[in-house]
């Protein structure tokens, strides 16, 4: 019988309660070898260096040297999946800007609930970013410089019946905003699905809308879907749109998971296939599983163009291959050609 190969994984954590905490938790799943575990950054790197990790768990607030300019260091050096673990929601993001795959938030351990819903998130997030393709992406501009769409084409046609939908899981808060960032204002409504935890979609709106021409808000229920502005689903609740008149308004409903997430990518495409049909634009971007799979082909089967993000770029080829592969998708491509596509498809 073939012998299953364990992920090696690597904890970084200041805390002597949390190191030990998660390295049980992690241990009891029989894919998970935890070979390791660090202090600091600098016990980091000597213990990288004799045990080659295939995962490594971060904190951001550590001696010495803090976690975001540790990984800013080590991923320019040595390619490995990091995932941040921590408290701090806006050192998360500043750790997916460059390179971390993915983020989770510290349980409160007095908690039983919330410390099983936590080691499950992390075994879940680790053995898909052992999977992983590590897609180096260009540090962001601070937070006080609006990035600037750049696209060379006609002005965007705006049409109260048009709108875009897009879903994405692990990288996609780096994939949604260079995509977002190349779109021009003028273009019509958007509906963005990413799996994320509750206490991080509000951060994320923010400072998307904080770094972008266009504008960007958290969705809330009864919005009407406005052009020139993206609406991107609370981290606790499914989003779907149902018409009213030449207008679409946005309907938020805390439900059931949907392949294992809530909000789920098929919940928002299959209301937009029913309410636009060809006047939609769907997106499937980098993430595990099969969210949106479904509802991306029941958009294409009413008309609707649709777009999947490439091998290449994705930092896990998960959703975009599944939907592919089903034929959901029309036009795949890598990530810096999307808002170009998005831009052709509405002239």
């Amino acid at each position: 019988m073939a012998t299953i190969k364990k992920i090696k994984v690597l904890i970084v954590d200041d805390s002597l309660f949390f190191r030990e905490f998660l390295a049980r938790g992690l241990s009891a799943d029989p894919i998970l070898d935890v070979v390791a575990k660090a202090k600091d950054p600098f016990d980091a790197r000597d213990k990288i260096l004799k045990y080659r990790p295939d995962v490594m768990t971060c904190d951001v607030e550590m001696p010495k040297m803090n976690g975001i300019e540790f990984v800013k260091r080590l991923l320019s050096q040595y390619k490995m999946p990091v995932i941040i673990v921590s408290s701090i929601g806006d050192a998360a993001f500043e750790a997916m800007k460059i390179g971390a795959i993915d983020f989770v938030s510290k349980p409160d351990t007095r908690s039983s609930e919330n410390v099983e819903s936590f080691l499950a998130d992390m075994i879940y997030k680790i053995k898909i970013a052992a999977r992983s393709n590590i897609v180096q992406s260009k540090i962001r501009e601070s937070n006080s410089v609006r990035t600037e769409p750049n696209y060379d084409d006609k002005k965007v046609k705006v049409s109260g019946n048009k709108i875009i939908a897009m879903g994405a899981s692990t990288g996609g808060t780096e994939a949604i905003f260079n995509i977002l960032k190349k779109l021009p204002t003028e273009i019509p409504g958007i509906l963005i699905v990413q799996h994320i935890p509750p206490m991080f979609s509000k951060l994320f709106v923010d400072r998307m809308n904080d770094q972008l021409p266009l504008k960007v808000k958290e969705a809330e229920n009864g919005d009407y879907v406005q052009p020139g502005t993206a609406y991107v689903a609370p981290g606790s609740k499914h989003m779907r749109i149902r018409k009213i008149g030449n207008n679409c308004k946005i309907n938020l409903f805390a439900g059931e998971r949907r392949n294992g997430h809530c909000p789920s990518v098929d919940v928002l495409f299959e209301s937009v296939a029913d309410s636009c049909g060809k006047n939609a634009i769907g997106i499937i971007l980098t993430g595990m599983g099969y969210d949106g799979v479904k509802g991306l082909m029941a958009m294409r089967r009413k008309g609707a163009k649709t777009i999947g993000q490439d091998e290449n770029t994705s930092v896990v080829y998960g959703m975009p291959k599944a939907a592919f592969d089903i034929g959901a998708v029309e036009e795949q491509m890598p990530l810096d050609k999307i808002p170009q596509a998005i831009i052709s498809f509405l002239n």
